[in-house]
């Protein structure tokens, strides 16, 4: 009964917001349709040739990809290319946010690679489909299984097939999580030279940030995507609405929203709220939502639950979903793994729980950074992450 008490009362918050959701949606959409690329807006600004690049996965999507092909010198690029993959709710612009001296992108680029970013479906700057209009419901019918069975594998073979060489690859958070599970599934190793994932996420059953806790809990996003609300957008009036709901539960905490999704985070950038807020944060499928919910509540890491034996039965040919095996990932790819103590939602615990499983990794290709202060934004945004973190991935690249 508190179940159903909890979603009637979502489902009430939902269709009165409803209405004025789609209407601020279609005005966003025009508005992003009239917009200069990420290029031309945060890359070329600070001095750096840039070139606007497009891929097309096997199910229609239009991506954007950003290429920053040299340096603030302009000197050519002398080493591998190098694909940066964003977080969940996020996009490119996750590595451009802060000054050229503090952000990955630009550092990578002055240290002589040639860059890659990368945008999944969904976001602001990759809304492009073959047949199909943000404002279909079928345009957001997905979750991240499709990030790592399209997004990802058509982005990789894109890079590869123009630089003729094979990658290194950076994550973040749900760039992560995407890479384990289709590098466990053999998607993507014949392209990749090396990974390194910032704020590791393979399992979720640990995390501590009170306010994704919540969501699993009373079944927010799925309250979403059974009324029909296929888009989740964090600046719509429902998504707010609903975040407002849980902020008012006792034990959430809400004065300080980054570190209650995110952890405590030590070394942001603070000063560069103000540029983050104007490009963040970013729509994705409540589907996927759904599916991120999913792992917090079973602490599991597999394919999407349909809900039912039958569901699950049409879509993989047996009752319950299939999971990603992290003892799969191949034990010789060069692997280097940075998680901060003070992370809400890559946990400690969760991430020993991912070690565990690579146990029988080669120890020559298997690099763990552990940073006690840094949470989940410290290691994208962090004044000293080139010290900290920047530097070490790129003398394990040169080893790779």
């Amino acid at each position: 009964m508190g179940l159903m008490r909890k979603l009637i009362t979502t489902s009430f918050v939902v269709v009165i917001f409803f209405v004025s959701t789609v209407f601020a949606r279609n005005i966003l959409q025009i508005l992003s349709e009239n917009e200069d690329g990420i290029c031309t807006s945060m890359v070329e600004t600070q001095g750096y040739g840039c070139e606007e690049h497009k891929v097309i996965t096997d199910d229609g999507y239009i991506l954007s990809l950003q290429r920053i092909p040299k340096g603030i010198s302009g000197k050519a690029t002398t080493k591998p290319p190098v694909l940066l993959q964003h977080g969940l709710l996020m996009d490119g612009i996750t590595w451009l946010l802060n000054p050229p001296d503090q952000s990955l992108a630009f550092i990578l680029a002055d240290d002589g690679y040639d860059v890659w970013i990368a945008n999944t479906r969904g976001t602001n700057y990759s809304q492009g489909h073959t047949s199909l209009s943000p404002q279909d419901p079928a345009y957001w019918e997905w979750s991240w299984d499709e990030l790592v069975d399209f997004d990802l594998p058509a982005t990789l073979k894109y890079v590869h097939d123009q630089t003729g060489q094979k990658l290194h690859y950076v994550g973040h958070s749900l760039g992560t999580l995407i890479a384990f599970a289709a590098i466990s599934e053999n998607k993507l190793v014949d392209m990749l030279r090396s990974a390194a994932l910032l704020s590791p996420i393979a399992y979720l059953g640990q995390l501590r940030s009170p306010l994704a806790k919540s969501a699993s809990e009373d079944f927010i996003a799925e309250g979403l995507y059974w009324l029909g609300i296929h888009e989740f957008d964090p600046r719509g009036k429902v998504v707010v609405k609903l975040l407002e709901k849980i902020c008012k539960d006792p034990g959430n905490n809400c004065s300080d929203l980054m570190s209650s999704f995110t952890g405590p985070n030590c070394c942001v950038n603070s000063s560069r709220t103000d540029i983050f807020l104007e490009h963040e944060p970013q729509a994705t499928a409540t589907k996927n939502m759904v599916h991120i919910a999913q792992m917090t509540r079973k602490g599991t890491i597999e394919k999407f639950d349909y809900g039912s034996d039958e569901e699950n039965n049409k879509h993989y040919g047996q009752p319950t979903p299939p999971q990603y095996i992290m003892a799969n990932i191949p034990n010789n790819i060069p692997l280097f793994l940075a998680y901060g103590g003070a992370d809400y939602l890559s946990d400690v615990n969760d991430v020993k729980t991912l070690l565990d499983k690579l146990q029988d990794h080669d120890p020559d290709k298997l690099v763990v950074q552990y940073r006690e202060d840094y949470a989940h934004a410290d290691f994208v945004f962090g004044i000293n992450a080139k010290e900290v973190v920047y530097n070490p991935i790129m003398a394990f690249f040169k080893l790779n």
